[in-house]
């Protein structure tokens, strides 16, 4: 079951703002309670051994210390540490997040399961530095704060800060320290608080990422005093433990609980199929110096080159035949499905789902100019479409913690109580008209640029009623890959036109300050806009083994 955050002392954070009850006054649920996930190793079972050193994921909080000014939108930060730690577990660090958010966190705690009492996973810090107080500043806070670095023994390295509302130094049993072996280098992340206070505190996270990366994030803050070195080391997972990971009956089970609802924009031409569908319904398969006898393809992309690399041998293309090429661009909702791939991420202590969704077309961008909307003629247009949402799941109590959205070449991640949810925890998603690019929210158009343009209409997709799952190399030979999984070709042809003839007929019908600036906004698109090429497969994107691109 999902540990939903609970907060000791709560009322006391907003001392100095009673007007107005800050966003962080209220803690984030899921829309649902989580189910009860079917049995297996160690998936949602609370802890993960990362190899000597056990971890169990906290997520309610007592109230250290809050300011109630700086940081995002001047509101402040909060500072706690974890409540209600198991037995033979230690705090690692303590947690702040801002105050222009609803409470949603969670911090690491340890255990040390080495059974080495001399160079165990864990060990006491021998003794602090006061990194910073905010006793001298006049702001709006609840009473002082102070901000301490454990000094680790030889050999091991400090990950966290300890936060107090007292000028003592805090108790050498408040917090363990780290071997050195198991940690990693840290980078900061998010922003907290701090700037104009003489100290920035940061999120933490490891620099090590991806389906074969080991970093761990733990949860905690780097306070970096301005100009100085990060201070604090970050979690490393030195033995991947793939009994962490869900296994099949519980994949389906995230599925059914997570499977975002894709709306489409009410205007939209060029909708989703499956990839059996485009193949049976006529799309060919072209190999270069024999263009004039193009490949029927069979239902499964047995017959398509397997393996290599993207190297202009192959692609493929619509039916040749007008009309059925036109039917086959507007794709088959009614007997669409996604495509599923399942990985580590984060040491084993995450699990990423992204779900593959397959356009036969992706139709011409829009642009905006003022209020102005505009076609831009073949610039954004070509065959085959690959877009996907990736959801971010604890393997610690299967609740999901975050939805990443492509647009494009990159997208953006969105932590889970800033998303839209329909049917319970189902997140939503708007597709842009034509281009596909997935976004959490509908989109307004203002200014110069390319269109986004979403809306919630009738034309919607629950990604949980169809799905196949294409990829999980952790569970070895359980999941066999469909062939077309390993075309490593393109999705669509590469054709070759004037995009700068196109831009300049779009330019011609513009005033001149418009004009001028439309031009500039062009230049900085992707390239996948701008040309009419198909795109290759999933597997043969960067993100199938590393980390999504933001």
């Amino acid at each position: 079951m999902v540990n939903y955050l609970q907060v000791s002392s709560l009322p006391t954070i907003i001392s100095m703002k009673d007007s107005k009850p800050l966003p962080i006054e209220t803690i984030f649920k899921l829309p649902s309670p989580a189910p009860t996930w079917p049995p297996g190793e160690g998936f949602a079972s609370g802890t993960i051994d990362l190899g000597g050193l056990q971890v169990y994921q906290i997520s309610s909080f007592t109230k250290v210390w809050a300011t109630n000014e700086g940081g995002p939108d001047n509101l402040g930060a909060t500072f706690f540490e974890p409540a209600s730690i198991p037995e033979g577990f230690f705090m690692l660090g303590s947690y702040s997040q801002p105050n222009n958010r609803p409470l949603f966190g969670w911090s690491l705690v340890g255990k040390d399961v080495t059974g080495d009492p001399s160079g165990g996973a864990l060990k006491q810090p021998i003794d602090y530095t006061l990194v910073w107080s905010s006793e001298a500043l006049q702001i709006k806070q609840d009473g002082p704060g102070y901000i301490w670095l454990p000094t680790p023994p030889h050999g091991y390295k400090a990950i966290g800060h300890v936060v107090t509302n007292s000028p003592e130094k805090p108790s050498l049993d408040k917090i363990r320290c780290i071997r050195s072996d198991l940690t990693d280098v840290s980078v900061i992340d998010a922003w907290i608080w701090g700037s104009e206070k003489g100290i920035n505190v940061y999120a933490s996270t490891p620099t090590d990422r991806g389906t074969q990366a080991l970093g761990v994030p733990t949860g905690t803050f780097i306070a970096q005093i301005i100009g100085s070195a990060l201070p604090l080391a970050c979690l490393k997972n030195v033995k991947a433990n793939s009994s962490a990971m869900p296994n099949l009956s519980q994949i389906q089970a995230l599925v059914q609980a997570y499977s975002p609802w894709i709306y489409f924009d009410p205007n939209e031409q060029y909708l989703p199929s499956s990839v059996g569908w485009f193949f049976e319904n006529g799309a060919l398969l072209f190999e270069k110096g024999k263009e004039s006898e193009p490949v029927s393809i069979e239902p499964t992309g047995s017959n398509l080159p397997q393996g290599g690399s993207n190297d202009g041998a192959y692609w493929l293309d619509l039916p040749v035949n007008g009309s059925t090429k036109d039917y086959v661009k507007k794709g088959d909702l009614q007997n669409a499905g996604v495509y599923l791939h399942i990985k580590p991420v984060f040491g084993t202590t995450f699990t990423d789902i992204t779900i593959w969704v397959f356009y036969p077309f992706n139709g011409a961008a829009r642009a905006i100019v003022e209020f102005i909307s505009i076609s831009l003629g073949k610039i954004g247009e070509h065959v085959g479409d690959w877009e996907h949402v990736t959801l971010r799941i604890s393997n610690f109590n299967g609740e999901l913690k975050s939805v990443y959205f492509s647009q494009h070449s990159k997208g953006i991640w969105i932590d889970a109580w800033e998303l839209e949810f329909e049917n319970g925890n189902k997140p939503v998603t708007y597709a842009a008209l034509h281009s596909h690019a997935f976004f959490p929210k509908v989109q307004g158009n203002k200014g110069i640029g390319i269109r986004n343009d979403t809306g919630k209409g009738k034309i919607v997709m629950d990604t949980g009623v169809r799905f196949l799952v294409v990829g999980v190399e952790y569970l070895g030979s359980t999941i066999v890959e469909p062939p077309w999984l390993n075309y490593a070709r393109e999705w669509g042809p590469n054709i070759s036109y004037n995009t700068a003839d196109e831009i300049n007929k779009v330019a011609k019908a513009l005033p001149g300050k418009l004009k001028k600036a439309f031009l500039n906004s062009v230049q900085s698109l992707p390239n996948e806009v701008l040309g009419e090429q198909g795109p290759t497969g999933p597997k043969w994107k960067d993100n199938w083994s590393g980390d999504e691109r933001v």
